[in-house]
């Protein structure tokens, strides 16, 4: 949906899930030699306030970023990392992690349809490595695949405003796999009253996929009572990789 914003909700409980999830990601993918290929779908603007009108409206941060104890994870580097450059206030959104944590000889490839979250992110993550795409992620993905690398990571991150967006997250995940094979592919959804994400598991269960739910209890998320992910293609120790986040997010 083209209403939607992330700057509303940046640096909530579910950020930070699939924030240290996707930073744990990509330190794999990284240790080798070989370029990799790193795609979202709807990569909102990439850098936020967390002072802004929008954050402060929902207050979602200060019980996400705003409670985090920090610790020796790549994702807390991250944080410190754009904060010396950007400010106290600012937060990365996905695409900025990927960025800060890829090599010049790897391949970003960001998609955006709603106006002004493009043009702030073709602003804010301007690269040599990084192209930024005025189109519909799902299309667009499917068109770069398999890229030349054949090794890398998709971020499919929805807004879920539409419930129909379930089903075509998991059909889009099952073309992707049969065009892409060796990509780790990572859906987020949010876990709501309706449950709407039960259809989007079952879509994909024919991937074997691995299934990571992190929930919130009574903190406030407005709401969405928990974050789930789903790895397609998952990299070695990812198991263990998701043990560290919930440790870390106190969650087990």
């Amino acid at each position: 949906m083209l209403s939607y914003q992330h700057a509303y909700h940046a640096g909530n409980q579910a950020d930070l899930h699939k924030h240290m999830v996707l930073a744990e990601l990509l330190t794999f993918l990284t240790q080798k030699p070989r370029p990799i290929t790193y795609i979202e779908t709807h990569a909102g603007r990439g850098l936020y306030d967390l002072a802004s009108p929008e954050a402060l409206k929902t207050g979602e941060a200060e019980f996400g970023i705003g409670t985090a104890k920090g610790g020796d994870h790549p994702y807390f580097e991250i944080i410190d990392e754009i904060r010396e450059r950007h400010g106290a206030s600012a937060y990365p959104g996905s695409p900025l992690i990927a960025q800060s944590m890829l090599r010049p000889i790897d391949q970003l490839h960001l998609f955006e349809l709603h106006p002004q979250e493009h043009a702030a992110l073709k602003s804010n993550l301007a690269a040599p490595n990084t192209s930024v795409h005025f189109r519909d992620g799902f299309t667009g993905v499917l068109a770069l695949s398999p890229p030349k690398s054949n090794a890398g990571l998709v971020l499919i991150d929805p807004s879920y405003e539409v419930k129909t967006e379930y089903a075509l997250t998991g059909l889009f995940a099952l073309d992707l796999a049969k065009l892409w094979p060796k990509a780790t592919i990572v859906i987020w959804y949010p876990i709501l009253p309706a449950a709407r994400h039960h259809e989007l598991l079952s879509i994909v269960s024919p991937l074997n996929p691995f299934v990571d739910e992190y929930h919130f209890g009574d903190k406030n998320q407005r709401g969405m009572s928990g974050s789930g992910l789903i790895l397609i293609n998952p990299v070695p120790g990812a198991d263990q990789q998701l043990a560290r986040v919930r440790a870390l997010l106190g969650h087990t």
